[in-house]
């Protein structure tokens, strides 16, 4: 391979990288769970975490929930046997709505990058995402609005 060749696959590589890495990254489809609401609490069944396919259970690992307070959507996250961290989907930086997917919210603004828990992992947001705080109880998932 000649000098000329090397030098544009490898470009070619370097731009397609990223990319290549958004898209495995986020295979993990977007579902919306029904929930309700009850004395300022969002209450999501802990089934909405279950797909059953053929004799077999197996679990997502977030539900995005509407609310009837905000404009975007609030994604539930399943960090435990029993833990749930529950995130509004609106970036700090610009308010853009945020994707989920491979571990980490992102921004297709302009990049910012969040952990599960709402904490930057990458700016240019400077601040963490509004977080709600869940409890468990008779199977059910409740997210505390207030």
């Amino acid at each position: 391979m000649d000098r000329k060749k090397f030098l544009k696959t490898c470009g070619v590589v370097l731009v397609g990288l990223p990319f290549a890495s958004t898209l495995l990254t986020s295979c993990e489809s977007i579902y919306y769970a029904t929930s309700s609401i009850k004395n300022k609490s969002l209450i999501v069944p802990l089934s909405e975490f279950e797909i059953s396919k053929k004799n077999t259970t197996i679990y997502r690992t977030f539900v995005l929930v509407k609310t009837p307070t905000e404009d975007f959507p609030i994604c539930l996250y399943k960090t435990g046997a029993n833990d749930y961290t529950a995130a509004l989907m609106k970036c700090t930086h610009r308010g853009c709505e945020l994707n989920v997917g491979g571990g980490i919210y992102s921004c297709p603004c302009h990049g910012s990058e969040f952990d599960t828990k709402g904490g930057v992992l990458e700016g240019p947001a400077d601040q963490d995402l509004k977080t709600y705080k869940t409890t468990i109880q008779n199977e059910n998932i409740y997210i505390e609005l207030s």
